[in-house]
C-alpha cells in the first residue's frame, strides 16, 4: 500500500475570540492510502490543545511500514499495528484509520455505512456552532445557518446570558450548548441549566471542569438536562470512568483514534446506558463523511466542520431536513469540487 501526505490549512468562515486568543486557521495534514487503482482518503485536524503539529503527524505516517501487510482485507491486524505503533498521536492514528475505510469500501465497492449496518433514515439532526463572540456577530453567524435545524452555541463566561439573547433574537431554533468546562461553582451551573431548559436548550456539553468529578456528579444528579462528558472522555479507556458522572460522551475521531475505535466506544457507552454525541473539530467533508458513517447509532450530531470553513477540498456533505445525507458512493463518499 502506498502513502502520500500533504499539509494543509483549514481557513475558518469567522476569526473566533475565545479566551483572547484570535483563530484563523486550523493546520491539517491530508493523505491518500493507495492499492491498486483505489485510493483511500484520511486527514488529522490539528487544533492546538491536541499537542499534535504537521511535523508529529508526518513523522508518524512516514515511519509506518504499512508494506509489510500483503492482505488489504487484514484489517484487523492493520489497525492493530497502527493504534499500538507509537503511543499518542490519535489524530494521526484517525487519518489511517478512515483512509483504510475509504479504500475499504471502494475495494467491497460498498459505502461505509452499509458495512457498518448504519441505518440513513435514523441520522440525528446536526448542529450548526456558534462561537463565543459579540452580540451582533453571533447574530450574523445564526443567519448564515439557514439549512440547519440545530444550533450549538458555546458559553461558560462571564456573559451567558447575553449571548444567549442574541440567538434568541434572531432565531427560536433548538439549540444545545458547550460550557468548555467554564462553569466553576455547581450551584450556579445548575441555575444556569435550569433557564436553559426553558430557552430551548437540549444537553449541556462539559459544564465543569475535567478535575471536578464529585461537583460534576452532583450536577448530574440535579440537572433537568443530560450533561454530555467531552474532555472527560476523550478515548475508549476514558469511558467507564464517567458513568455516574455525565448523562453521555462526545466521540470525536480525531481524540479517540479514528472510526474502529468509535465504532467500540458506542458499543460501550450503549451498554453503559449513555446517550453518544459524535462531534467534530475543525475539519473537511474527509473526516465529517467518516463520522458520519457512525451518527446513525448515536443521540446527537455535531458534524458541521466543513460549513464553517472556506477552502474545504472536497464538496460539502449534502444536508437533507438538517441531517447529513449519506451518500449511497464506495467508501466514506467523499467528491471533489464541481471542475476540479
Amino acid at each position: 500500500m502506498k502513502l502520500t501526505f500533504t499539509r494543509y490549512s483549514l481557513k475558518l468562515k469567522h476569526s473566533f475570540t475565545i479566551a483572547g486568543n484570535s483563530r484563523t486557521t486550523t493546520p491539517l495534514v491530508l493523505l491518500q492510502l493507495q492499492h491498486t487503482d483505489f485510493i483511500g482518503y484520511g486527514e488529522a485536524s490539528l487544533p492546538p490543545y491536541l499537542a499534535e503539529t504537521q511535523d508529529t503527524v508526518c513523522g508518524f505516517l512516514g515511519a509506518l511500514k504499512l508494506d509489510m501487510f500483503t492482505d488489504q482485507f487484514d484489517f484487523d491486524s492493520i489497525l492493530e499495528y497502527v493504534m499500538n505503533f507509537l503511543p499518542g498521536n490519535m489524530a494521526a492514528k484517525a487519518a489511517i484509520d478512515m483512509a483504510l475505510h475509504d479504500l475499504l469500501g471502494k475495494l467491497l465497492n460498498k459505502p461505509c455505512f452499509e458495512i457498518f449496518k448504519a441505518n440513513p433514515d435514523k441520522m440525528p439532526e446536526t448542529s450548526f456552532t456558534i462561537g463565543i463572540d459579540s452580540p451582533e456577530v453571533i447574530r450574523l453567524k445564526v443567519s448564515e445557518a439557514g439549512q440547519f435545524k440545530l444550533l450549538k452555541i458555546k458559553l461558560g463566561g462571564i456573559n451567558d446570558r447575553e449571548i444567549v439573547n442574541a440567538v434568541r433574537q434572531v432565531s427560536f431554533k433548538p439549540l444545545c450548548v458547550d460550557a468548555n468546562q467554564g462553569w466553576t461553582d455547581k450551584y450556579q451551573a445548575l441555575d444556569m441549566i435550569y433557564w436553559l431548559r426553558d430557552e430551548g436548550v437540549r444537553f449541556i456539553e462539559q459544564p465543569m471542569p475535567k478535575a471536578s468529578t464529585k461537583d460534576m456528579i452532583w450536577l448530574t444528579e440535579q440537572s433537568p438536562l443530560p450533561t454530555i462528558a467531552d474532555e472527560s472522555c476523550q478515548k475508549l479507556s476514558d469511558l467507564e470512568a464517567v458513568q455516574g458522572v455525565f448523562k453521555g460522551i462526545n466521540i470525536k475521531l480525531m481524540k479517540c483514534g479514528g472510526i474502529n475505535e468509535a465504532r467500540k466506544m458506542i458499543a460501550l457507552a450503549r451498554n453503559l446506558d449513555l446517550k453518544i454525541l459524535m462531534g467534530c473539530m475543525n475539519e473537511t467533508s474527509n473526516a465529517i463523511l467518516a463520522a458520519a458513517t457512525l451518527a446513525p447509532f448515536c443521540n446527537y450530531a455535531d458534524l458541521d466542520g466543513p460549513f464553517l470553513v472556506t477552502n474545504n477540498p472536497f464538496q460539502d456533505p449534502e444536508l437533507k431536513g438538517g441531517k447529513i445525507k449519506l451518500s449511497s458512493q464506495a467508501g466514506l463518499g467523499m467528491k471533489l469540487p464541481a471542475g476540479s
